[in-house]
C-alpha cells in the first residue's frame, strides 16, 4: 500500500485511463481487472472503485444521466480530470508510461497491443503512439456504448467495432476523441461508411434504398423486413461520451447527398 492515505497524481491518472476504457458498471471490487489494477498501483480494489466513483462525479454525461458519482472528491481529482478531459492522446500516452513504470518495465514491454512490424529510428515512437491511440479509441467507444452495437443492440464484443463519424485522417486533432465514435457491428460499420445508412443529429436511423443492392429480390424477406424496420428508430445512446451532433450532421448531409 502507499506510505500514506493520499492518492498521487500518477495513481489517479491510471484510474482515469481505466475509467474511460471499461464500462462503468463493470467496476466492482470483485472483478479481477480491478483487483489487479489496485495491486499494481498500491491500492485496494475497494479504493479503486471509490476513486472511479469520485471521477464519475466530474463527468458531464454521467450528470446528465443522473449519476452523480461519489462525494468527497479531492482537489487533485479535479486537477487530473481537467488536465486530461478532452486531451485524450496525452492521457493515453501518459497513462501507458505510468503503467510501465508501475510494472517496472520498459514501455514497449508493458503494452498490451500489437507491436509487430514497428519501424526503427525516430518513427518508432510515433507508430507506437498511433497504435496506443487506436486501442484507446476502440476500447473507450465500446465501453461507452456498454459493449452494444448502437443500431442493432448486438453485444458480442468480438462482433463490435469503433466507427469514426468522420474520417480520422482528415481530423487528426480529434482522432482519439471518443465523441466522434459509434459502436457498430461490421455490417453496419461498412454501411455507415458507404452511406448506405445514415444517422441524423437527432440520432434517427435512416436506411438507404440502395442498402440491398441491385438484386433486392434475391435478399431473404426476413432480412429485408428487419433492416427496413430500422428506419426511423433511434440509435442506442452511450452512457458516456455522446456522439458529436455537429459531426453527425456533417456525415448525415453527405448521406443525404448520396441518396438524393
Amino acid at each position: 500500500m502507499a506510505a500514506d492515505n493520499y492518492w498521487t497524481e500518477e495513481q489517479i491518472t491510471v484510474v482515469l485511463y481505466e475509467y474511460c476504457r471499461k464500462p462503468f458498471g463493470q467496476f466492482s471490487a470483485s472483478k479481477d481487472f480491478v483487483q489487479q489494477l489496485g495491486k499494481l498501483i498500491g491500492r485496494s480494489a475497494a479504493a479503486v472503485v471509490r476513486k472511479v466513483g469520485n471521477l464519475a462525479s466530474f463527468d458531464p454525461k454521467m450528470k446528465q444521466r443522473g449519476v452523480m458519482g461519489l462525494a468527497h472528491t479531492s482537489k487533485l481529482d479535479g486537477i487530473v480530470w481537467d488536465k486530461y478531459y478532452g486531451n485524450w492522446e496525452q492521457l493515453t500516452f501518459d497513462a501507458e508510461v505510468l503503467l510501465a513504470k508501475f510494472k517496472n518495465r520498459k514501455l514497449e514491454d508493458s503494452l498490451e497491443i500489437d507491436l509487430n512490424n514497428l519501424p526503427k529510428g525516430t518513427e518508432r515512437l510515433q507508430e507506437i503512439k498511433r497504435r496506443i491511440n487506436q486501442d484507446f479509441f476502440r476500447r473507450t467507444v465500446l465501453a461507452s456504448y456498454n459493449l452494444q452495437c448502437c443500431v442493432t443492440g448486438i453485444n458480442n464484443p468480438s462482433l463490435l467495432q469503433a466507427s469514426h463519424i468522420v474520417d480520422w485522417s482528415k481530423d487528426e486533432k480529434n482522432r482519439t476523441n471518443p465523441e466522434i465514435g459509434l459502436c457498430l457491428n461490421p455490417l453496419f460499420h461498412k454501411a455507415y461508411d458507404e452511406n448506405l445508412i445514415g444517422i441524423s443529429p437527432d440520432y434517427d436511423i435512416v436506411v438507404s434504398e440502395e442498402f440491398f443492392g441491385k438484386r433486392m429480390a434475391d435478399v431473404d424477406e426476413k432480412v429485408k423486413e428487419y433492416i427496413t424496420s430500422l428506419n426511423g428508430r433511434k440509435i442506442i445512446l452511450p452512457r458516456r461520451f455522446s456522439p458529436d451532433r455537429d459531426l453527425l450532421a456533417q456525415h448525415f448531409e453527405k448521406f443525404r447527398h448520396h441518396v438524393a
